[in-house]
């Protein structure tokens, strides 16, 4: 933890901690970071656990989960992804290979915010659903819109879902 810390401030990051998966959530839920780095070994809730209740909520689940950890077998790496990282980097670590992965996905997490900026500067209020019709994705401005409306499990209010059960088998529309 040390040596990833002071490879990160030396690049010129600023660095939260959480030593559990309780605290990551709690951390990431009060002030959203722009990556999370994450052990998958951790004490209480392990670390790809806690990575998929981050991808369930809608307010941590567009930040890039980078795994770091001791687990190297395919079946660890695999399950990773699957909880929905976008990077697994195994210990020991190489500091410059780090820092050029953090560097690459935080490039592509900016970009994908702009457009979310872009969208809303528009007007444009967009938002996706599953099948379940839970909002899986949204523009700020969508979701300022919506989420006084979404229920426990946030699904959408039932005249929407009822909308999308319509003729259309499209999974996402746009609110203007």
């Amino acid at each position: 933890l040390a040596v990833i810390h002071d490879t990160l401030v030396q690049g010129g990051y600023r660095v939260r901690i959480a030593t559990s998966g309780l605290g990551a959530l709690e951390s990431a839920r009060r002030m959203p970071p722009d990556l999370i780095l994450l052990d998958a070994a951790m004490p209480g809730m392990d670390g790809f656990d806690t990575c998929l209740r981050l991808k369930e909520l809608l307010e941590t689940r567009h930040i890039p989960v980078v795994f770091m950890t001791g687990l190297t077998d395919t079946d660890h790496v695999v399950r990773g992804f699957q909880a929905g990282g976008v990077d697994y980097v195994t210990k020991p670590i190489r500091p410059l290979e780090v820092l050029a992965r953090i560097e690459s996905h935080l490039r592509n997490s900016r970009q994908m915010a702009d457009t979310l900026r872009a969208a809303d500067a528009a007007g444009d209020a967009i938002v996706a659903v599953d099948a379940q019709q839970r909002m899986q994705w949204a523009t700020p401005l969508a979701q300022s819109r919506l989420r006084p409306l979404l229920d426990g499990d946030g699904q959408l209010p039932q005249v929407l879902r009822r909308w999308l059960a319509g003729p259309s088998a499209e999974p996402s529309f746009t609110l203007v």
